[in-house]
């Protein structure tokens, strides 16, 4: 932002667009813009958020996870084994804030460690019955697991908190009609940040805000 050449107005329309979640394309038509410009920009809009992460607390109480897939191609299998998709990590804490990371694969040894990091000991965790949560059962959580292919909620025991979070990301995603592999985890940021911020207001006084400092 320290080297933008744009005046504050457009700047501020601009995040204004992002925020409504348009893409950068239709923002530069609107505003009157280069269209790389608007495009560089919010790819700086992108890295503030992915700046400002939240450091936060455990999440305690309970907590859903599960893991998604994004990209590759619709066509042939979806969903989990489904090649050339980045799998995706989510931990939700109910009525709260939801943390997802990219990883490498759903295996046990790669899921587990991430909720000893990020959940508190004698939570209760919600899975779906994927094989790679049952190490759960003997852990120091304490698992409920709802089988998807009989029923999707059973009183308390359900997912439907992450995988509405990954109903949400995959719809914003989904209008950029691609997404640049190595900048994947930006938009993932973006994602989140907007569903734990959710009032329009706040992401716009919030980017102000980022925007302003980082131009000094």
């Amino acid at each position: 932002m320290r080297k933008s050449r744009l005046s504050w107005y457009k700047q501020v329309r601009l995040i204004e667009y992002f925020v409504a979640g348009a893409t950068s394309r239709t923002s530069a038509a609107l505003i009157g813009v280069n269209k790389d410009t608007a495009s560089y920009y919010f790819h700086r809009l992108r890295l503030l958020i992915f700046a400002h992460r939240e450091q936060a607390n455990l999440l305690s109480g309970e907590v859903e996870v599960d893991e998604s897939y994004f990209g590759g191609k619709r066509k042939g299998k979806r969903g989990r084994g489904a090649a050339g998709k980045v799998p995706v990590f989510g931990l939700l804490k109910r009525n709260s804030k939801v943390y997802a990371v990219i990883i490498l694969d759903a295996k046990t040894e790669t899921l587990l460690p991430i909720i000893r990091e990020k959940v508190k000991p004698d939570s209760i965790v919600y899975t779906d019955t994927f094989r790679s949560y049952n190490a759960l059962d003997v852990s120091e959580f304490k698992h409920f697991g709802i089988n998807h292919s009989k029923e999707f909620a059973k009183d308390k025991n359900h997912i439907n908190g992450i995988e509405n979070f990954w109903s949400q990301a995959k719809r914003h995603l989904r209008r950029f009609n691609g997404i640049p592999r190595n900048h994947f985890h930006l938009y993932l940021r973006e994602c989140e940040w907007r569903f734990n911020n959710s009032d329009p207001k706040l992401q716009l006084l919030q980017l102000k805000q980022w925007v302003k400092e980082d131009m000094g």
